[in-house]
């Protein structure tokens, strides 16, 4: 394969956001290296609805999604800052006339609102989701009050839920689990939780379609059989509802599985389809090896190397550009139950990155993580797409299974197949030697 060696030129794509500041700024910026910003002012997303209604849940999945799509987004669960204030013992700490709890709940929901405040000024953080209870017109409004105070933008999700069955699922599945039950005894727990219910019943004050009205809000009844929707007013609040309008929460597993190894496979060519014909407008770099691309292109090895999230192939996309465009497959598989997706290795990785939720490190509880098997993938941890994402491991002839449990499944088809994992060099400079960029380069034939 004959290739000249030249200066690679290429219409920059023209992207409407602010761009993010890098510390690192001896790394040169190539082909939309910016980091895309969908809002011009943060937006607070608050939880609204009594205890057992999915709310870690939703916050969770949302804030996957939006990190997923490029908007910095984080959780702040109440209950977190409540246990490191304090130590759970029983129900009585939510009577509502406990007045000493009710200061510490209240100080608790400050210093949340201040660490929500730091992450939007100091992080450049775009979404802030507000993972509380917040039952009561005088919660909210202090809420209403802290945001247009610092030029927020404020988006109610309020989940109701009055089927006693869907209600004793969740606290089977996911309250027996809290942090505020180690080593309870299950009666005891449900016992407890049941009455914890109840102190928050007493002063329940479901947002209003009246009083309310000129709020931004969405309300979710029954896991998603009816929908309420108000004043959606900006992007972030209009894909919020698109996102929310589409999840389920069914017990089901999506297999994903690569293609069967190709002859390209083997001689360690890159991507390549070999039905285009020469007017298929392949990418400049396309069915090349590692080693070609580096002897004719080390420049472009070089600056993929740095940033192989946000790097442009010539006449090609990014992982950047590949989660954007697979944004309506993950709203499908979110309405799928049980699926098989047959895929690229960059493909398979972006819905890894998704559903192993390779941004935020939320996995409080064992449904809201994407299990996958140790040995393989490892399961939900702090990680970073620009660092993780395109250097998961998808091997040929496997087939990932994953379930909303703790644990999944990782089953080998017990076929031998090549390797076309190529882990990141420690020197990405574009002065480095051709050797250093071909160090993590696999074996092919």
């Amino acid at each position: 394969m004959s290739r000249e060696m030249g200066e690679l030129t290429q219409t920059r794509l023209q992207k409407i956001w602010i761009p993010h500041s890098s510390g690192n700024s001896g790394l040169r910026r190539r082909r939309g290296s910016s980091i895309p910003q969908f809002t011009n002012s943060p937006t607070m997303v608050i939880m609204v609805g009594l205890p057992a209604r999915g709310k870690t849940y939703i916050s969770t999945k949302l804030t996957r999604y939006l990190n997923w799509i490029g908007t910095p987004t984080k959780v702040f669960n109440l209950g977190q800052y409540r246990r490191e204030a304090v130590s759970y013992k029983n129900y009585e700490f939510f009577l509502p006339d406990n007045m000493e709890a009710l200061l510490i709940r209240k100080q608790c929901a400050l210093a949340a609102l201040k660490d929500v405040h730091d992450y939007f000024s100091r992080e450049e953080g775009q979404v802030a989701v507000f993972d509380a209870t917040n039952t009561t017109r005088e919660r909210r409004s202090l809420i209403l009050q802290f945001a247009k105070e610092h030029g927020y933008k404020v988006f109610f999700i309020e989940s109701i839920c009055n089927d006693p069955g869907i209600i004793a699922e969740n606290i089977r599945q996911v309250k027996l689990s809290s942090p505020d039950y180690v080593d309870c005894d299950r009666e005891k727990v449900l016992e407890d939780f049941l009455k914890r219910i109840e102190c928050y019943e007493v002063n329940y004050q479901p947002l209003d379609d009246e009083l309310d009205s000129h709020l931004s809000y969405i309300k979710i009844f029954d896991v998603g059989t009816r929908y309420m929707v108000n004043r959606v007013q900006d992007h972030i609040q209009s894909r919020t509802v698109y996102y929310l309008m589409n999840i389920h929460v069914t017990p089901r597993s999506i297999y994903l599985c690569r293609h069967g190894e190709s002859e390209l496979n083997l001689k360690g060519r890159i991507g390549g389809d070999s039905g285009l014909s020469a007017r298929g407008k392949q990418g400049v770099c396309e069915e090349m090896t590692y080693e070609e691309i580096q002897e004719h292109y080390p420049e472009e090895f070089a600056l993929r190397d740095q940033d192989k999230y946000r790097y442009r192939y010539p006449k090609g996309e990014s992982y950047e550009d590949l989660v954007q465009r697979l944004e309506p497959v993950i709203m499908e598989l979110e309405r799928q139950e049980n699926v098989l997706v047959i895929c690229h290795q960059a493909v398979m990785r972006c819905l890894l990155a998704y559903f192993l939720d390779k941004s935020s490190g939320q996995a409080s509880f064992s449904q809201l993580s994407w299990g996958m098997d140790q040995a393989g993938l490892g399961t939900c941890s702090h990680l970073y797409y620009s660092d993780e994402l395109p250097y998961l491991k998808c091997p040929l002839h496997t087939v990932l299974k994953l379930t909303p449990v703790a644990y999944g499944e990782c089953p080998q088809l017990h076929l031998e197949a090549v390797n076309t994992h190529r882990e990141k060099p420690e020197n990405v400079d574009i002065t480095r030697e051709p050797q250093e960029a071909l160090d993590t380069v696999p074996a092919h034939y």
